[in-house]
């Protein structure tokens, strides 16, 4: 039984001794047979069809072979050839994991084979030692298991791995389960992914919870909107026992940095980049990651280039990325370039890149399931309220604390008024606490925190729906309303005392059923009760009412039969103001709105003398704030 092995050796020993068509030994050869010999001998590899034609051709010279050591009997004994390296050639369809991002592919040539590893995220061939390697994903790890790849046990396990959850010692705040889950997620990408959860569910809780769970990685840069700054060191200071420095950076004239967390926008971070470098940070969050989407921008290039050289990025975006392929394509080679390391081939086969006629347009979304599978399988999690609503409360509520543009007015204002309530005393204060003079003063107060916060809330509202989110915003001032109308007059409709009655149910239609209204702007007292805004699953107010039924009618417009998602509520509260003090008495007074039994209203002169009397306890209440 010839072994093709045998059959390879003697066509090449037989080569090896002819020049043109004449042996060493003077033995002749015909002409086409050396061509073919030495074309034979040149291959590594045979078909069963040249093994065949190779042996006819063998056996014209027999003499010169039996001359050459070779059993004559044995390769001419006419029974079938074997092909025992076939058998080895099926072993070799091997894939082994090389690192925590990489896994080795070795295969027996095949054309379909070939043109299935190049579909693999990351793949790239190593000719010197005949490999591919790939990015390991679980859809890619599928796929070669498919066609019959062996598959080596360490990514069979990753293959069925399910989702983990990791507690975090020291935290402050507790986290839901799949927010756990999250925390354990970025932990196995060694700190380097893409938390990409819905609107709402706590993505900044997360990456706070990395940051606790790892107090060695140090310096720590949060890199966010402007609108969010404050949010950010209120949540650190709230989440964190890690006893850090937090550093909110302004302005764009750098000066020396001494925290450990530094909070810093996106706007001003060129001017920062050499101070940010030079104190080796270890970690970076990227909050709205989404900012980064245009290659161009100047934010984008600072963000990458601060980027570069920091061993762990966290990116945290609610935008659907999926959808917009485009917009993730900068997030995605920050947090690992191997994965789509060519800009060409990414927006041409997720992007639907095409040429209008004047440039490349690469808004489009094209192979979306297939781009899915590749990011959760990698360095994505993403997270819609729809699947984690058995986790999550009805209400969740959020303070998110805004600067004051007008500090020093606003200071001066409140000082007059404390000034005030002293000289009239206390007691006397309380008593009166209905009197015009008492709430115009306080009014005043309101309106001036309002002002001085509205340029960093449109900030917020803009950020909020840009992801395509609908919002709920509840006012309480006319020109406060008209104000928000007139910035987003394209996208919102409103409801306050100057909208008849029959155009209030065209503002409620258009906002619950037009995709393209994405904001309901209301007065507390005109919209807060009745109406049903659950085409939006959040809520946000930006004044405050005086009665906490009032707040909670408010909160429950979105809240309502129907609606099947958790309603997120933010108070966008100007820090250490009227606001912050008022809030925490309806929050008070809540709860104890909530357990009187015959549904009795909290008396509004109780609020407001609470609201005076925190005024006069002096020093005192502002330790507790």
């Amino acid at each position: 039984m010839p072994d093709v092995r045998i059959i390879q050796q003697a066509v090449r020993y037989l080569a090896s001794r002819c020049d043109g068509a004449v042996s060493e030994d003077g033995h002749g050869f015909n002409k086409m047979d050396a061509d073919f010999g030495r074309s034979l001998a040149e291959r590594e590899r045979w078909t069963k069809a040249q093994a065949k034609a190779a042996l006819k051709m063998l056996k014209k010279y027999q003499g010169q072979l039996q001359a050459g050591g070779f059993d004559i009997e044995r390769l001419f004994d006419g029974s079938e050839i074997t092909y025992p390296h076939l058998q080895q050639e099926k072993v070799m369809n091997t894939v082994k994991k090389v690192d925590d991002r990489t896994m080795e592919i070795r295969y027996k040539f095949d054309p379909e084979i070939l043109q299935l590893i190049k579909t693999l995220p990351g793949r790239r061939f190593h000719p010197d030692k005949k490999y591919w390697t790939a990015t390991i994903t679980k859809d890619s790890i599928q796929k070669l298991k498919d066609v019959e790849f062996t598959i080596d046990k360490e990514l069979e396990e990753f293959l069925h791995e399910e989702e983990r959850e990791i507690e975090v010692p020291g935290l402050k705040k507790q986290l839901f389960t799949f927010q756990k889950v999250g925390v354990a997620f970025i932990e196995k990408r060694k700190g380097r992914a893409l938390i990409a959860d819905e609107m709402g569910l706590g993505k900044t809780i997360q990456a706070a919870a990395w940051l606790q769970l790892h107090p060695e990685k140090r310096p720590a840069i949060i890199l966010c909107p402007a609108s969010l700054k404050l949010n950010w060191a209120k949540e650190l200071r709230d989440t964190l026992s890690t006893n850090d420095k937090v550093e909110i950076l302004s302005g764009t004239k750098p000066y020396p940095i001494t925290g450990s967390i530094i909070i810093i926008n996106y706007d001003i971070l060129n001017s920062w980049i050499e101070t940010l470098q030079a104190i080796n940070p270890q970690v970076l969050i990227m909050d709205e990651a989404h900012y980064i989407k245009n290659s161009s921008a100047i934010r984008t290039k600072a963000a990458k280039k601060l980027a570069k050289g920091i061993p762990h990025v966290i990116a945290l975006t609610g935008t659907p990325i999926v959808n917009r392929p485009i917009e993730g394509f900068n997030i995605f080679q920050i947090l690992d370039r191997n994965l789509f390391p060519n800009f060409w081939t990414y927006v041409h086969q997720y992007c639907g890149a095409r040429h209008n006629g004047f440039g490349w347009d690469f808004s489009g979304a094209t192979n979306k399931e297939e781009l899915n599978q590749i990011l959760t399988s990698t360095i994505m999690i993403r997270r819609r309220k729809a699947d984690v609503l058995k986790d999550l409360p009805e209400k969740l509520f959020s303070f998110v604390p805004m600067e004051l543009a007008n500090e020093t007015e606003y200071r001066i204002a409140e000082k007059e008024f404390i000034e005030y309530l002293r000289g009239v005393k206390g007691k006397e204060a309380a008593e009166k606490a209905k009197k015009a003079e008492h709430l115009v003063k306080i009014e005043a107060l309101k309106q001036l925190a309002v002002k001085g916060k509205m340029k960093q809330a449109i900030n917020w509202i803009k950020d909020f729906i840009e992801d395509s989110s609908k919002l709920v915003v509840f006012a309480v001032h006319k020109e406060v309303i008209d104000q928000l109308m007139k910035e987003f007059k394209e996208i919102a409709v409103k409801i306050d005392g100057s909208i008849p009655t029959p155009e209030r149910h065209k503002a409620v239609e258009a906002f619950q059923n037009d995709p393209n209204v994405k904001l309901f702007i209301g007065n507390i007292q005109a919209a807060g009760v009745g109406l049903t805004l659950t085409a939006a699953s959040a809520v946000a107010f930006l004044e405050l009412p005086w009665t906490p039924g009032e707040l909670q009618q408010a909160e429950d417009r979105c809240h309502r039969i129907g609606q099947k998602n958790a309603v997120n509520i933010y108070y966008l509260l100007a820090e250490n103001s009227v606001e912050y003090r008022l809030a925490k008495l309806l929050d008070r007074k809540k709860e104890v709105l909530s357990a009187v039994i015959d549904g009795k209203p909290v008396e509004e002169k109780s609020l407001i003398t609470e609201l005076i009397e925190s005024y006069l306890e002096g020093k005192e209440a502002e330790k507790n704030e």
